[in-house]
């Protein structure tokens, strides 16, 4: 018999646009902050390389295909963090995997300034990918798991925006702190990597304030009382009652990330290589991210649901792109940034909440970790093959156009392979 549902509001059916954060406990919010924090330093510590592309290519004399290759690695790896830490959640408990994933991402941080060599940094940049799938597979269910279920697709959507927040912040830092560093520091870029370390104090903050996930204790109650034996929950995943699930929802994050990646990585080279000032446009791209993960996130809430807001944000990304990257003047490339993030970018609104509502609370940590990272490792090569793309003699703007414009088809088709989930319920016992 499942057991009673966890929830302390909301009902399945659709709820107006309009949303009140009033039923919202103290408890609530410290584990959204939790995980958006995380998610922020996620952002910035993985964004802050993407701006040192060009330092990078003459401080280690390599090609664009192996600067490319530095965002690859680190997606790549992010898919051990993921599994590890996502199996830790579900066995442990979220809250503890989600401070060690920062300390890791700090340390990898840190030591990415240190580096010698481009092996070395490449080195530093995979381990650094460990922890950012442990933040993601610890972070995403403790955040969700405290939120009421009619405000969850709204906080998905403000839960992601959270890394365009650490993209901005970082595009900040860059503009104010890489001027200054190129002209009195050799590889002044360093420091950055430095500063980026600096987030771990958060783990203080998090020991302190942030309760356990209450379904997390709910179905470890339930499982003591049952006296059930209780395998590791990465081995459950692909078990016949849940390996289609894992499949689905990889294919759809794999298709997220291409387009993420198409859009977001090599856009700061893109603006350099146009003799601009890449700043204003990252915070205005970043800044409709922010707007519209939130917005489609609250959209899924409605008749819409997942799936229709979903399929609507990312088509309206590729209706964007020729904005995006196909003006070349201060108010073309403005504009074009505000949609793309908007549409583009704010599709990603509705990725927590629907692959928390795919998985069971057992294996709410490993299953949405291993199709978030799985999918980050195939949507990986996306920066690897722009590259390339480029190293052949295709122009940026036109490799990035056709990458965003088939990421975006992609994601519209194959979120349709799976159920809607708009007003699933967590329980205890799944």
């Amino acid at each position: 018999m499942r057991s009673e549902v966890i929830e302390n509001a909301g009902t399945s059916g659709t709820v107006p646009l309009r949303v009140s954060f009033r039923a919202v406990t103290a408890a609530q919010w410290h584990a959204f902050f939790a995980a958006f924090l995380g998610w922020t330093l996620d952002g910035f510590d993985f964004s802050i390389v993407t701006f040192l592309l060009i330092d990078i290519e003459r401080s280690f004399t390599v090609d664009k295909a192996l600067a490319g290759a530095l965002g690859t690695v680190t997606l790549m790896f992010r898919l051990v963090g993921g599994l590890s830490m996502g199996t830790a959640a579900d066995r442990f408990g979220r809250k503890t995997p989600l401070m060690l994933s920062i300390v890791w991402i700090s340390l990898f941080s840190l030591l990415s300034g240190f580096s010698v060599s481009y092996a070395m940094l490449f080195a530093c940049r995979a381990l650094f990918g460990i922890g950012m799938g442990g933040v993601w597979a610890s972070g995403l269910p403790l955040a969700l798991e405290h939120w009421p279920r009619n405000l969850r697709g709204t906080a998905s959507g403000m839960l992601m925006g959270g890394f365009n927040w650490g993209y901005m912040v970082a595009a900040i830092v860059y503009q104010l702190a890489h001027p200054f560093l190129s002209s009195h520091v050799q590889s002044g870029w360093r420091l950055l990597f430095w500063i980026a370390a600096s987030p771990i104090f958060l783990v203080f903050w998090i020991r302190r304030k942030v309760a356990e996930s209450p379904v997390w204790l709910a179905h470890r109650r339930e499982m003591q009382r049952s006296s059930k034996k209780e395998g590791l929950s990465l081995v459950k995943i692909f078990e016949p009652g849940l390996i289609a699930v894992t499949v689905q929802t990889t294919i759809i994050m794999a298709a997220f990330m291409f387009s993420y990646y198409s859009i977001s990585f090599w856009y700061p080279t893109f603006l350099r290589e146009l003799g601009e000032s890449p700043l204003k446009y990252l915070i205005a791209l970043n800044a409709g991210g922010i707007a519209g993960t939130a917005l489609w996130g609250r959209i899924s809430e409605t008749r819409l649901g997942r799936r229709g807001a979903i399929t609507a944000a990312a088509l309206g990304g590729v209706m964007a792109m020729p904005i995006f990257i196909g003006f070349h003047n201060h108010w073309g490339l403005a504009v074009g940034a505000v949609c793309m993030g908007i549409c583009g970018i704010g599709a990603w609104g509705m990725a927590p909440s629907y692959l928390t509502e795919r998985f069971p609370t057992a294996a709410r940590g490993v299953g949405p970790g291993f199709s978030y990272h799985a999918g980050a490792a195939m949507g990986s090569l996306t920066p690897t093959f722009i590259g390339l793309l480029q190293d052949r003699g295709v122009s940026l703007p036109f490799a990035m156009g056709v990458s965003i414009a088939s990421a975006g088809a992609l994601i519209g088709g194959t979120i349709w392979l799976g159920p809607e989930t708009r007003g699933s319920g967590f329980t205890a016992d799944e």
